[in-house]
């Protein structure tokens, strides 16, 4: 979401705000009388200032929830019933992390520039492009269920009572259940980058829409793991699997840690993020699943031909159809409680959303674009006792991406390419830009749930997916079959990450519970890796003559391609080499690796004095007045993605909070977790805002508890909101 935030900036007229000249299509008002425009401000805030005092009433909300906090400030939320239970998580979601609940809200209502400013205008208006709301209104009453509807109206009602109780000058109060609903059909599109097909389309020259080798930056994908392993493949008989998704950690789309019960059957504790009343991924006593990223073609563009006489109108079968244009209000805070309101034609055609651009007008058509169920399908997932209603659920596709992996009590592993994929016609190179003439180029259905790729119980009792193709989800008998066409876009590469997991996991007939601990927090690259093929390329052309880099060189040579902590090779390494996930996309350039390579060798001595540091004196975790090491590195299974800041290289993303949960012989359940930072995920003023960090960088874990017996006497706070 954050790179919406300039995409149209000087693309679409909006509003500039420079030394206080306001300019909105050719219209300037300039203010230059800087002291008069700060007096009339101080006055005017003066006068209103009354106007933004919140004395709201404590309204008499009729949930019956309690919230105990464990040990760790972790919330497990214990409702009568599921509505009671979304009302807690709520009020204790914003406890921690009020600040981007707001935002999230702020952000799907399209009111995100009015709070925050001109630079957040790029989001209300994809508000209106996506027509968000107008589907939430007109699908609403129709396509989400009773329960769910009452869940997400106690999800509100939730984040209401935590701003009345603490009297918060809030931009979003009443918060509603459409709000729920709504931030989901938002940000549903951009979790398959519709902004990026945006970005591409806005750039001066006109995109040759690649959209694979597009996306050959480095790592663009904070990726994901997820393995799981059946009793057959176990030394002690037991099933587990990891949900390890790699998010950002800070934001709108990171982790937060909970666990809800309800006396209406669902019991469920994992992640979510802020705004969500269920479970994205987690466990429940019967069962567990998580998600990877994939990234089938999910956004197609097309090319409208426009009427030279009037430019609202575009070709289609040899006729003139008139576009549909909508004046769409993007409110902007300017100075104090003054905000400028400006008007943005919004355009559609039969395809979906259109653009108009300085090199023609496209039309884009999307995944899901007219589905609002999300929810409603994670509602499903999280209360599914066994593969059957777990299979109903996903059956709903309603989301349309992400791999899922699946595991239960009976010591099933189930792995899904969940993908909405279009059917388009044959003929056309869909990866790129296509007619927008021709109606018969408007896909309107999907491939069936039962054509996607998937597999259940390989003969290997073992599934893996690592943001990499779905057909090698395993070793062995069991793969899912290629009967999708290419246009469908689905992944044929493998990262890192999944070559180590088929290397630890997959050749391991006998794993253990240390083990698979292990194994999840590998730290090395593959002999298959585009690191080492990268490595080994540099270091056959390089000129070993140069006395001043021969030292930098031997370390490269003698490196074994382990990121742990201590690894003396590793912080040369990855300071160096800019990779990709799929070697494929990989442009080798030895120039550039040079250049980068004697630059690296500088910094590390003018930083620290010498080249053979171990990695954790370079990469750490910093939170508050925590500063600590990290084993890890890109793409590898104890994935870390890092910021240069002051000299360190500070993580920001990547391996975060995740569960390993197993079942034992009998189908008793038990879980492991970690968060990297804590449950405060925004308090700095919590014990819980970086007590999980030193385990975090230890590599441990913490227990998670599902069953009240296991949990009372890790009980620390119990009360009701």
């Amino acid at each position: 979401m954050q790179g919406l935030f300039c995409l149209f900036y000087n693309k679409c007229n909006f509003i500039r705000i420079d030394e206080y000249i306001i300019i909105y299509k050719g219209l300037d008002l300039n203010l230059k009388n800087k002291s008069l425009v700060a007096i009339t401000v101080i006055l005017l805030s003066f006068i209103f200032l009354s106007a933004f005092s919140n004395n709201y009433q404590l309204n008499d909300y009729k949930y019956d929830v309690v919230i105990h906090r464990d040990t760790w400030g972790v919330p497990h939320i214990y409702g009568e019933s599921d509505k009671d239970a979304s009302f807690g998580l709520a009020y204790a979601h914003c406890e921690d992390d009020y600040e981007t609940i707001e935002e999230v809200i702020l952000a799907l209502r399209g009111k995100f520039a009015s709070v925050k400013g001109y630079k957040y205008a790029p989001i209300d208006y994809l508000v209106g492009l996506l027509k968000v709301w107008d589907n939430v209104n007109s699908k609403y009453d129709k396509e989400i269920s009773d329960e769910v509807k009452l869940i997400c109206d106690a999800y509100a009602d939730g984040v209401n009572r935590y701003i009345e109780k603490n009297n918060i000058k809030s931009n979003i109060y009443p918060a509603k259940g459409k709000d729920v609903i709504a931030g989901f059909v938002f940000r549903t599109p951009l979790m398959f980058e519709f902004d990026w097909h945006l970005k591409e389309l806005m750039k001066d020259e006109k995109p040759s829409f690649d959209k694979y080798a597009s996306r050959t930056s480095t790592f663009s994908m904070y990726g994901s793991n997820t393995i799981a392993v059946s009793p057959e493949r176990s030394a002690d008989n037991y099933t587990r699997i990891t949900t390890n998704s790699h998010q950002p950690w800070e934001g709108p789309v990171t982790w937060y840690e909970a666990h809800i019960n309800s006396n209406e059957g669902w019991n469920v504790s994992g992640g979510l993020f802020p705004g969500s009343p269920v479970i994205f991924k987690g466990y429940n006593d019967s069962l567990s699943w998580s998600h990877t990223v994939n990234n089938p073609d999910l956004v197609d563009i097309f090319e409208l031909k426009i009427n030279p006489d009037n430019e609202n109108q575009y070709m289609l079968d040899g006729n003139w159809i008139d576009l549909e244009v909508k004046e769409h209000p993007i409110q902007i805070k300017l100075l104090g409680p003054f905000k400028w309101t400006f008007y943005r034609d919004l355009y559609w055609s039969v395809h979906g959303p259109v653009v108009k651009t300085n090199h023609g007008v496209y039309a884009l058509r999307y995944s899901a674009f007219d589905r609002i169920g999300q929810i409603e399908q994670w509602f499903r997932m999280n209360k599914s006792s066994n593969v059957k209603e777990f299979k109903e659920a996903m059956q709903m596709m309603e989301i349309p991406m992400f791999n899922t992996l699946y595991a239960d009590y009976m010591g099933n592993i189930y792995y899904i390419y969940n993908a909405l994929i279009p059917k388009r016609k044959n003929g056309y190179q869909w990866s790129k830009i296509v007619p927008g003439d021709d109606s018969s180029l408007i896909w309107d259905s999907y491939y069936d749930f039962s054509e996607i790729p998937k597999s259940l119980n390989p003969k290997s009792g073992y599934l893996q997916n690592c943001n990499s193709t779905p057909y090698m989800a395993t070793v062995g008998e069991g793969n899912p079959k290629n009967v999708l066409p290419d246009e469908a876009g689905i992944e044929i590469f493998q990262t890192n990450r999944a070559f180590r997991a088929n290397e630890l996991y997959g050749q391991d007939s006998s794993i253990s519970r240390e083990e698979f601990y292990k194994y999840k927090y590998d730290a090395y690259y593959s002999k298959e890796s585009v690191m080492n093929y990268a490595l080994n390329r540099f270091l056959s052309e390089v000129d070993r003559n140069q006395d001043e880099y021969i030292e930098g060189i031997k370390i490269l040579e003698n490196w074994d391609l382990n990121n742990n902590m201590k690894n003396k090779g590793a912080a040369l390494a990855l300071l160096t080499f800019e990779l990709t996930y799929n070697i494929a996309d990989f442009k080798y350039d030895f120039d550039k690796i040079y250049k980068k390579f004697k630059e690296s060798v500088d910094f590390l001595k003018t930083n620290y004095g010498k080249l053979d540091i171990e990695l954790g004196e370079l990469q750490i975790i910093k939170r508050g007045d925590k500063v600590l090491p990290l084993s890890g590195a890109p793409d590898v299974l104890r994935a870390i993605y890092t910021k240069s800041i002051d000299g360190k290289e500070v993580a920001i993303a990547g391996d975060c909070f995740f569960q390993i949960i197993e079942w034992d012989e009998d189908g008793i359940v038990n879980a492991r977790s970690i968060h990297q930072y804590g449950s405060a995920t925004k308090d700095s003023n919590s014990p819980h805002y970086s007590d999980q960090s030193d385990l975090f960088s230890k590599n441990k874990m913490k227990d998670s508890f599902i069953r009240f017996n296991d949990l009372k006497e890790n009980i620390k706070t119990s009360y009701t909101p």
